[in-house]
């Protein structure tokens, strides 16, 4: 998986492939106007795309919705099998659950790279009216109160970062890299995964974490041609996610202690949102990213 993939787009592309086998002529409808339905659930608890691609294709291809999706999941299973486990539930959905390797490889990706900047405001299907609406609203935020909450997020995740640095949990490349755009901020492996190849991180506000950060990159990387993202809603929620996973989940004392690799995942967590809060505040925000208050 490559850097700054959002999973959503990593998806996506299995699934233009896998559609190939039916039509390309649908397939190549779907990669101009971005129309396969493709969807997040909402369990926490698990990384799980839903996609009703098969009940559109049933009625133009004379197939039932079931036959189709058994068509396109064995081809993934065939094709991507190490990358996410698929079940057809009826009438025919496809449910793609991503495996613990490679939601640990994306983690890893995130927190120990900064995110691009493109230096465009909008995706390329945006017109100049959009453009110029969002100009108008980083202005307007410059003194908005209300994300004072997203910079202190920001700093509150440097300052963590920073003392694990000094106490030797992790260890930077370089302290400065750390309040740079376009760097590699850690040169180390975070331990993801335990013993049994699964996700370390399982109490509900590291999973309602790692939701919003998933959620905010998939708008990033693959945002909807026909949805307008408000950054502003997307950074609080970041935020608040992150100040319930920092009151609910200890990185010091006893778990330093007791499980160093379990406070080391959660301090990956923390590089992770330090990265996206940074992306949000400077470039979809305006406004500055403080690494301290």
């Amino acid at each position: 998986m490559s850097n700054y993939t959002a999973i959503k787009q990593l998806i996506h592309s299995y699934l233009i492939q896998s559609l190939g086998i039916y039509t390309s002529t649908y397939q190549n409808s779907c990669i101009d106007e971005q129309k396969i339905p493709l969807y997040k659930g909402r369990d926490n608890n698990r990384v799980l795309y839903i996609s009703d691609v098969a009940l559109k294709l049933s009625k133009s291809h004379n197939r039932t919705p079931m036959e189709i999706a058994s068509g396109i999941a064995s081809h993934l299973l065939a094709t991507r099998g190490e990358v996410f486990s698929v079940q057809i539930v009826p009438p025919g959905s496809i449910y793609l659950e991503l495996k613990p390797l490679l939601l640990a490889g994306w983690l890893q990706s995130i927190a120990i790279t900064s995110l691009r900047n493109d230096e465009e405001p909008v995706n390329s299907c945006g017109d100049q009216g959009e453009i110029d609406e969002i100009a108008k609203r980083k202005i307007s935020l410059h003194n908005c109160e209300r994300l004072f909450a997203v910079q202190y997020a920001h700093a509150r995740c440097c300052s963590l970062v920073l003392l694990a640095h000094r106490e030797g949990l992790i260890k930077l490349k370089n302290i400065k890299n750390l309040l740079a755009d376009t760097s590699e901020n850690s040169q180390e492996q975070i331990p993801w995964l335990n013993q049994n190849y699964q996700v370390r991180l399982s109490h509900p506000a590291e999973g309602h974490l790692i939701a919003e950060l998933i959620k905010v990159v998939d708008n990033l990387e693959f945002p909807h041609v026909n949805v307008s993202v408000n950054w502003e809603k997307a950074a609080l929620n970041l935020s608040q996610a992150f100040e319930v996973f920092w009151c609910k989940c200890r990185i010091w004392g006893n778990i330093k202690i007791s499980s160093p690799e379990l406070a080391q995942a959660r301090l990956g967590l923390v590089m992770a949102t330090q990265s996206v809060l940074k992306f949000l505040l400077v470039n979809k925000l305006g406004i500055v990213a403080p690494w301290e208050l």
